[in-house]
């Protein structure tokens, strides 16, 4: 299949074009005008997500489209929230809007597991209520409804993934844990840390998260379709974890800094058990070593 990913020069986009290409699919990737992708041999569009007319252009020719793009930092969504409901709210408007015209019947949206919010049943199941924490999460849940609804309608079939925190591959953020807990290791710098370090986390290989992608884009429902997968590694991983994984993959000792504690969930677990049943996925390179090692 020809299948559009939009965000595919982000950290996640270009896993999945890479998984897509040696699924046997072909990948087109959506990039913002002046972006650039690392796989020289993938066709690449460029298009705005706000851009109506670009969009309407990028969609063409394609049988599905794997919605990456957006903006996903939740503390910045704070700051500028009317900017992030724009962006994923009206931009996720905009693409569908721009598939309907040209007729593309099948969507993969890729969402967070942030919309639960700090539930106390854990591991968390899809049948949790949604109580979005900050408003890129807010967001996330307003994009699924219009998903959902566009879908319900029998305009396409549709389904979404719902994420928890990536890592490994070619992750360089210096906002995320594990490239943190690296570099660290690597200069001797201190690592601050809130509380004392037991807050548990699920950590997914974005390799694993592509290949779900994959799995989605082979069994999309026919129009009129829809369901909401969460994915997870299906274990707990504490800071204090992730720093005795890098010490023990790097033969180094990674200093710390304690902070006084934070106001945030303790543990958050995805439960995936839908998705490895009905997706016929399963993550095989989520455990934490061979994520450390995977960065290098």
């Amino acid at each position: 299949m020809r299948v559009l990913v939009t965000g595919a020069a982000g950290y996640l986009g270009g896993a999945v074009v890479r998984a897509l290409g040696a699924a046997g699919h072909q990948p087109v990737a959506l990039i913002r005008p002046g972006g650039s992708v690392a796989a020289a041999d993938v066709e690449v569009r460029a298009a705005d997500l706000l851009d109506a007319e670009g969009l309407r252009r990028a969609v063409t020719d394609v049988d599905v489209v794997c919605h990456l793009a957006g903006l996903t930092r939740a503390r910045e969504s704070f700051d500028e929230p009317l900017r992030y409901f724009r962006v994923n709210v009206g931009g996720t408007v905009t693409l569908l809007e721009a598939m309907a015209e040209a007729g593309v019947r099948g969507l993969v949206f890729s969402s967070t597991c942030a919309v639960y919010g700090s539930p106390d049943r854990q591991p968390m199941t899809e049948d949790l209520p949604v109580a979005p924490p900050h408003p890129y999460a807010s967001s996330k849940v307003a994009a699924e409804a219009v998903v959902e609804a566009q879908a319900r309608g029998g305009a396409l079939g549709a389904l979404v993934l719902r994420l928890p925190n990536l890592a490994g591959g070619d992750d360089r953020d210096p906002t995320r844990l594990i490239p943190r807990v690296l570099a660290a290791a690597r200069t001797g710098t201190p690592l601050a840390v809130n509380g004392d370090g037991s807050a548990v986390r699920d950590y997914l290989h974005v390799d694993d998260a592509a290949a779900a992608f994959v799995a989605a884009v082979e069994r999309m429902p026919e129009p009129g379709g829809f369901a909401r997968y969460n994915l997870g590694s299906g274990r707990g991983t504490s800071i204090l974890d992730v720093v005795a994984a890098v010490e023990h993959v790097t033969g180094r000792r990674v200093p710390l800094v304690h902070n006084p504690p934070a106001l945030e969930p303790q543990i958050l677990i995805a439960d995936a058990a839908r998705a490895v049943a009905e997706l016929g996925w399963q993550p095989k390179l989520s455990d934490l070593d061979t994520i450390i090692a995977s960065l290098g």
